[in-house]
């Protein structure tokens, strides 16, 4: 099956808040950090050792933005994954987008949604 996804890429103004805030937000995904280094850093899923989420400073060296009706979605193992990556997030400095709980797509879609420090929304989702 071709793969649909190769990665993503979010911008920061400031790699060291963003790494604590993925750090702590992903850690109940089972995302991890897998390569750090100046400008940028990447994580990776439980089923995939491949970086697939990149947060990095603009190449550009402009200040990094948010797009408006752009947003990350990634899989979570359980309505308790999501739960924890909600409260993670919060504590490390996000925002709340939407608390956890099921939305109206299906009735099995269980999703949290918040903004990362830079702005950049990013849900969890299980049972999508």
């Amino acid at each position: 099956m071709a793969e649909t996804l190769l990665y993503l890429t979010l911008g920061t103004n400031d790699l060291k808040r963003a790494t604590v805030f993925y750090d702590a937000a992903l850690a109940p995904l089972g995302y991890t950090l897998m390569h750090s280094e100046e400008g940028g850093i990447g994580y990776s899923s439980p089923e995939d050792r491949r970086i697939r989420l990149w947060i990095v400073e603009p190449y550009d060296g402009k200040p990094a933005t948010f797009g408006n009706g752009s947003m990350v979605a990634l899989s979570a193992p359980s309505q308790e994954a999501v739960q924890a990556f909600y409260k993670a997030a919060l504590a490390a400095g996000g925002s709340d987008e939407g608390a956890p709980g099921l939305r109206p797509y299906s009735d099995t879609f269980y999703a949290a949604y918040v903004r990362d420090p830079d702005g950049n929304k990013i849900s969890a989702v299980h049972g999508a």
